[in-house]
This record gives structure tokens, C-alpha cells and sequence, in this order.
């Protein structure tokens, strides 16, 4: 959608159960999520306001001052972020016209009746019915069209209007699931209340109610206004009323948002509550301060980012613009973007040139493009297309990567990722070889060391041992983004030296590396906790403060110091405020079913649990969580069942795949048991244990040919391991195959001489 958006991280693991429970939370649970980047906002209404507070008053008022401005700001993206459906602004061919979604098969019509604006398409029982178009969402390169529902809902009609070819076409996903999949244009993955309104309209409100499920949705002014960055314009308007000698002395003229003389960081701060992906911690209120007090911005996560960090999804451009070297020097959004009009500087390469030296950077010398090339003219010479090359969103928005990154086809061959020498607009048609091969020739041989080959590796579980990751972490010279993300990746390395890492983490000046730290604590014992935890409740940032609340909710008040219980119940009240605003989507019912079960609310959690799937049938950690508690319960069918769904919708996550072969071996389906564990295995090589509860699963089916081969493999990742070699070696003793014992024990001995059972069966073998 033509919006911003949300999107869910993930917490560290919990160590404190049976294995199989272990290892399903170690890709699932505690993810502190709010609403995907989806889609939508409802009830169109002004919002109320309270006349004692700073009010928003409109950009029409700030108009008879700041004419200049606002002549900039009319027609640009944010004034036309949102409106209502009028002849001014419908773009759209309502004419009668049809189109036909090769996708459904579905032919929709679309028409006007008078002033107002239909469209006859495909409803939530696969029936075509008839649907008002009350709102236009977005202008340029498209425009989206939004239909009242019921319970307060907008809902984002998944048929656009292409205003570069004129035309009607189908906006991604393309593979939906019929009517019921959240997906489809009619379910929450496309509603305007949740997904995308508080960027699109100024002052917006959400106001869902879990109890009714449903919305009341406000605004203090439709589209993007002036408000929207300056903040609620009230006490600057009466200041400004008054005659120039009498105005009192105001800070920021009255106005609640200081815009001027910003750094890089604190403008960030104002444009990266709608320009991120992340999520919500609650309304937009148009105020400065700390980011983590609004929201929390999605890592370099996989899926989201190449290992590299250039972009993969839709992730909007604070998470690249902050690892970029041009944010770690200070350069600014308004450096490049006129913050009025939206529009560059200058064009081409002079928008670079205004810091960079034209007789060093725009020469052949340095970009070997030329402006003519065969008679054509040609674009290779343009810094954006070297070091910001883009991907097309929802289908045909170009959006650039504003990580503003030189160039590597050198890790393009070792970590599979894009470059910009290999787009399709420029050398696609040559092999990667070639590209590399001009390149060095270009620049010669010298690389820097690049944090994605680290990342490339953590993420595969190819990393032979953390020092790498800490060492990402923990250098302050690196973004704090490539920082956090270095730390998240760490929970899959438990240990001392990665605990020192967090604990140090704790204490950062960066709130996203406090925040990222204290989610990978959780499994600490209620003494440690206390130590480490209790005092961030004390942080001045929200986000940080409620994750600390969040991760204590299982330590008894009783254990806390007397001056931490209030303070910690304050911030668990804002934590769950934080959820229950985002509740409409299945992470927040999750965090709540969480937070339910960390204080033995066992029912309650169950209850947020299964929401949650009801809400989005593929959010996969709620049905872990919920099979691991009906595990302990008993309800071992139920448990089994909704593992395999897992299992069946996501293929490569392999612990889950662990989890349920356990599960199956418990209900003595050890053929099953044997089948998953494999895949397990398969997925994660260095994990011997995989392997090595796959080889008892075959004993149990008395498969010995298996069941050694399956064991020998084991082994041959953990040849220190001694259980997998007490193991073999009596598998060996019982089918009398003592050749393969002195051959087994020798060749442990040769690795680790001092290995106690090893001698123990040669001294044996020698009698």
C-alpha cells in the first residue's frame, strides 16, 4: 500500500523447557510486534480536542503567513496522501470500465453514480457485490481507492489506478488464499485503520476496540499537513496574531516541534515515524524526542534486508539511510529533499555536487560511464545509479536504496546479493564474472571487510563462534542498526562471553542497543534478572522501559526492591497499553498471551493465543506457543497438529521441524519422529543433536542401518560429544562389532586423547 509500515522483530529464546519447547522458541516467541507495514485506517471523522491543550488548527491557516511554503506543500505527496473521492482528485477511469485480475479470475467494473464513485468486485464470500469508494489514497506513480466497512473499517481495494500508463492493475500480494486469508482486500491486511492511516493523515487516532472489535478512527486533518511535522499549531497561531512588539517570548516561536538546526539524528526522529518500518508503541502525537518512545524500527532482519543491508522488502528508508556513512557525517533528509515540496535539491548529479567535489566524483575517471553511449544517451554516469539503486514496490513504485552504499559485486558472488553494476538497466545481460572482472580493473583488488559476510553466516548458522558478532556489536564506529542487529543475532550464540555482550549493551547511549539487549536476557534466572533488568526500568526511553517490564512480568513483586514494584507495575501497564493498541493484529494478542502466561494466567494466555490465529492464520509463533502449553498439558493431538501446520507453511524452519519430531517420538510416532528430525538436520548442519535424536528414533523402529549411519553423523559434528559416543560404541558392543568399536575409539582418541571413555574401551579392547 502507498503507506509506511510495521513490522515485528524477534526475541531471544527461553531455555527453561523440555528441548523440544526450547527449540520452538528459539525462531518464535516474546517477538514485541505490532501491526506488519499492512495496510489501512477507518471512521473518518475530525478528532475532538480538549481546548486547554495545543490544538491542531489545519494547514490552511498556516497559509496567510507562510504562503510560500504552503504553495510548496499543495499537490506534493503529502498533501495528497489522502482525500475524499472527488472529480479533483479521483485519477481513476470510472467510465464503465472493467478489469480483469488474472490472479482470481475475478472481472471488476467500475462506475459513478452521479458525485459518487463505485466498484463491482469480488467480496469477503467470493460473491461480486457492489462497494462505494468514499477516499483516495496516494497520487503518483498510483493512486489506491478506499471502501467504508463495517465496524468503522476503511479497507484497501486491491486494484489500483496506474497514472504513468493510465490504466487498472493488480497491487502484490498475488498469492492470496481466497476471501478468508488475511491478505485478501477485505481482511486486516488490507485495512486502512491499522496498516497505514497514522501516515497518511495528520493527528490520527485509532481507537480500535478489542472488546466490540472495531473502530473509531479520527483525524485533525486528512492528509499529511503542516502539523504533521511542526506539531499542533495553536499557541504559534495566537502568538503570531499578536502585534510584532508585543508577542511574548516563546520557545520555537510556540510552535511544540524545534525544525530548524536539527541533526541528522533528531530529523530523522521527525520523518522516521511514518519513513520506517516498525511498529507502533501507540498514536502518533506529532512531538520531538527520543524514536523509541513512538515506535521501534525493524533490524537488518532476513527477509526484510539482504545480509549487506541493502533492502529486500518494502522497508521504507530510515533503516537504510541510518547505516549509510552520509547519516554517520551528518547529512540530513532536507540536505537532499526540499521538506516542503518533497522534491530534490537540485537534479542529477548536482544534488550530490552540493558536498561532494565535481572535478573528483563527476568524471569518467571515477564513474567510467560516458552520457552518450552508442549514439544514445545514457545514464550510467549518475551517482543514484551506483549507489542508490532501487526496487519496484507495489508493482510499479520505484523506490531507491538510501543506504547510499558503494558498489560490491564482489559479495554479490560470495553472499548472493544484489549490486547495482548487475541491474537490469545496466549490465543484467552479463554474467557476474565479467562485472567483477571489469570492476577490479576499475578499482583494483582492495575491499574493506563488510559486516554482511558476518551476518551472511549468523544467519545460515554457519558461524563457527560468536567473537565475530560481538565484535559487531560492540563497535561504536559501526550504525547502531548494523550494532543491534549484530546483538539479535547473538541469541543464537548463548554463552558467557555473549552474555558479557549484552550486559555491556545494557549501558549503551543507543536506545535501539539497550532495547535489543534486554530482549536477549529473558531466560536469565529471577536473580539475574533483578540485577540486570530491574534497573532499566528506570531508562528515559518508553520502548526500553517496557521491554525491561515485559522480560520482569515472571519475576514474584516480592523479589523486586520495594522502590522498583511501583515503577515496574507502571511500565507493565504501559507495555500492555502498548499491545492492547495494537491489538487488532495477531503479534500483539501473542505478546499479550505471552505476558498472560509469565504470570501463570494460563487460560488467559491460551485465549490470546488462539485470538491470534483466528486474526491471521499464518502467524506462526501463536501456534507454537500454543502447542508448547498444550504440551504440558497433555493435549499432545492438538499440539501435534498445529506444529504441522507450521511445519507445512514454513518448510525451512527447521527447529520447529525439530520440535515436532520430539513431540512425535513422545507419542511413540517414531517413523514421523525419524522423518522430521531428519529435516531438521538436514536444515541445521551444525546441530548434532538433531542429528542424534533422528538416530534414536530409528533404534526405536529397530532400523540399525540407520540408526549407525544417523549416529556416525552425529558424531562427526561433535566428535567430542561423549553421550553420541557412549552411544555408538554401545550400539556397536550389542550387535557384537568390535572391529568398529577399536576403529570408533581410536579415532576419537587421535582428536582428544584425554577423552575418559575413549581409553576406558581400549584399555578394554587390549585385555
Amino acid at each position: 500500500m502507498d503507506g509506511e509500515g510495521n513490522k515485528p522483530d524477534t526475541a531471544p529464546p527461553a531455555s527453561s523447557l523440555k528441548p523440544w519447547l526450547w527449540f520452538a522458541r528459539v525462531g518464535a516467541i516474546l517477538i514485541l510486534l505490532s501491526p506488519f507495514f499492512y495496510l489501512q485506517r477507518s471512521n473518518h471523522s475530525i478528532a475532538v480536542v480538549d481546548e486547554q491543550q495545543d490544538q491542531f488548527i489545519g494547514s490552511k491557516v498556516c497559509a496567510s503567513c507562510h504562503k510560500g511554503v504552503y504553495e510548496k506543500w499543495q499537490n506534493s505527496h503529502h498533501d495528497l496522501a489522502m482525500a475524499v473521492a472527488t472529480n479533483e482528485i479521483v485519477k481513476g477511469d470510472f467510465n464503465d470500465s472493467v478489469y480483469f485480475d488474472k490472479y482470481n479470475n475475478v472481472t471488476s467494473r467500475f462506475f459513478r453514480e452521479g458525485d459518487k464513485y463505485f466498484v463491482e468486485t469480488e467480496d469477503s464470500e467470493s460473491e461480486l457485490e457492489r462497494f462505494e469508494i468514499t477516499h483516495t489514497f496516494g497520487v503518483y506513480p498510483l493512486q489506491q481507492y478506499l471502501i467504508p466497512f463495517e465496524g468503522g473499517r476503511l479497507q484497501c481495494l486491491n486494484i489500483a489506478w496506474d497514472d504513468q500508463k493510465k490504466v487498472w492493475y493488480r497491487l502484490p500480494p498475488y498469492e492470496v488464499n481466497g476471501p478468508s486469508d488475511w491478505l485478501h482486500w477485505t481482511k486486516g491486511g488490507q485495512n486502512w485503520n491499522g496498516m497505514c492511516a497514522e501516515c497518511h493523515s495528520t493527528s490520527l487516532k485509532k481507537n480500535y476496540d478489542k472488546k466490540s472489535n472495531s473502530y473509531t478512527t479520527t483525524w485533525a486533518e486528512i492528509n499529511v499537513g503542516c502539523e504533521a511535522c511542526h506539531g499542533p499549531g495553536s499557541r504559534h497561531k495566537n502568538w503570531a496574531e499578536q502585534p510584532a512588539m508585543g508577542r511574548a517570548t516563546l520557545v520555537n516561536a510556540g510552535l511544540t516541534v524545534t525544525s530548524k538546526n536539527l541533526s541528522a539524528k533528531n530529523q530523522a526522529a521527525l520523518c522516521a515515524p511514518c519513513h520506517s518500518r516498525r511498529f507502533q508503541l501507540g498514536d502518533n502525537n506529532h512531538s520531538e524526542g527520543e524514536l523509541l518512545d513512538k515506535l521501534v524500527p525493524s533490524l537488518l532482519d532476513e527477509g526484510l534486508y539482504y545480509p549487506d543491508g541493502q533492502i529486500i522488502e518494502e522497508v521504507y528508508v530510515y533503516g537504510s539511510f541510518s547505516q549509510s556513512k552520509m547519516y554517520q557525517k551528518g547529512v540530513r533528509c532536507s540536505d537532499c529533499h526540499d521538506p516542503h515540496s518533497l522534491r530534490p535539491h537540485a537534479e542529477k548529479n548536482e544534488l550530490c555536487l552540493q558536498c561532494h567535489r565535481k572535478e573528483e566524483y563527476d568524471t569518467e575517471t571515477h564513474h567510467f560511464h560516458k552520457k552518450t553511449y552508442q549514439g544514445k544517451p545514457s545514464d550510467g554516469y549518475l551517482c543514484v545509479k551506483c549507489h542508490m539503486p532501487g526496487q519496484y514496490y507495489m508493482g510499479i513504485d520505484y523506490r531507491p536504496d538510501h543506504s547510499l552504499r558503494v558498489p560490491r559485486p564482489d559479495l554479490s558472488q560470495k553472499l548472493a546479493t544484489p549490486n547495482s553494476c548487475s541491474t537490469q538497466d545496466c549490465h543484467g545481460n552479463k554474467p557476474l564474472d565479467w562485472v567483477v572482472e571489469n570492476y577490479t580493473k576499475w578499482y583494483g583488488t582492495k575491499r574493506k571487510p563488510h559486516y554482511g559476510e558476518i551476518f551472511s553466516q549468523a544467519r545460515k548458522g554457519s558461524l563457527v563462534n560468536s567473537a565475530e558478532l560481538q565484535g559487531l556489536a560492540e563497535d561504536n564506529l559501526l550504525p547502531a542498526i548494523v550494532r543491534a542487529t549484530a546483538i539479535s543475532l547473538l541469541r543464537n550464540y548463548p554463552g558467557p562471553e555473549t552474555l558479557k555482550t549484552f550486559i555491556l549493551s545494557l549501558q549503551d547511549s543507543e536506545a535501539l542497543i539497550r532495547y535489543t539487549a534486554l530482549r536477549n536476557l529473558s531466560q536469565l534466572s529471577n536473580e539475574r534478572l533483578v540485577k540486570l533488568v530491574a534497573p532499566k526500568l528506570y531508562d528515559s526511553v518508553k520502548a526500553v522501559r517496557i521491554e525491561a517490564a515485559s522480560i520482569l512480568a515472571k519475576v514474584p513483586l516480592d523479589e523486586l526492591r520495594p522502590a522498583d514494584r511501583k515503577l515496574q507495575q507502571q511500565s507493565l501497564a504501559e507495555y500492555r497499553r502498548a499491545m492492547l493498541y495494537n491489538s487488532d493484529f495477531a503479534p500483539q494478542r501473542y505478546n499479550l498471551g505471552n505476558l498472560a502466561l509469565s504470570q501463570g494466567d494460563v487460560d488467559g494466555a491460551k485465549t490470546f493465543f488462539r485470538e491470534a490465529i483466528a486474526i491471521d492464520t499464518l502467524f506462526y509463533p501463536a501456534k507454537v506457543n500454543l502447542a508448547m502449553q498444550l504440551n504440558r498439558e497433555g493435549q499432545n493431538k492438538e499440539a501435534e497438529k498445529l506444529l504441522q501446520e507450521v511445519v507445512s507453511e514454513h518448510p525451512n524452519l527447521y527447529e520447529i521441524s525439530y520440535s515436532l519430531g520430539l513431540l512425535q517420538a513422545e507419542l511413540g510416532k517414531y517413523r514421523e519422529a525419524a522423518l522430521s528430525l531428519g529435516n531438521a538436520a538436514d536444515g541445521m548442519p551444525q546441530y548434532s543433536r538433531a542429528r542424534y535424536n533422528q538416530a534414536l528414533a530409528y533404534m526405536k523402529l529397530q532400523d540399525w542401518v540407520q540408526a549407525e549411519k544417523r549416529l556416525v553423523q552425529a558424531l562427526e559434528v561433535d566428535s567430542g560429544n561423549r553421550q553420541y559416543f557412549i552411544t555408538l560404541t554401545n550400539f556397536y558392543l550389542r550387535n557384537n562389532r568390535h572391529d568398529k568399536v577399536k576403529v570408533l575409539a581410536e579415532t576419537i582418541l587421535s582428536r582428544f586423547p584425554d577423552h575418559p571413555e575413549a581409553n576406558e574401551i581400549k584399555q578394554l579392547l587390549q585385555r
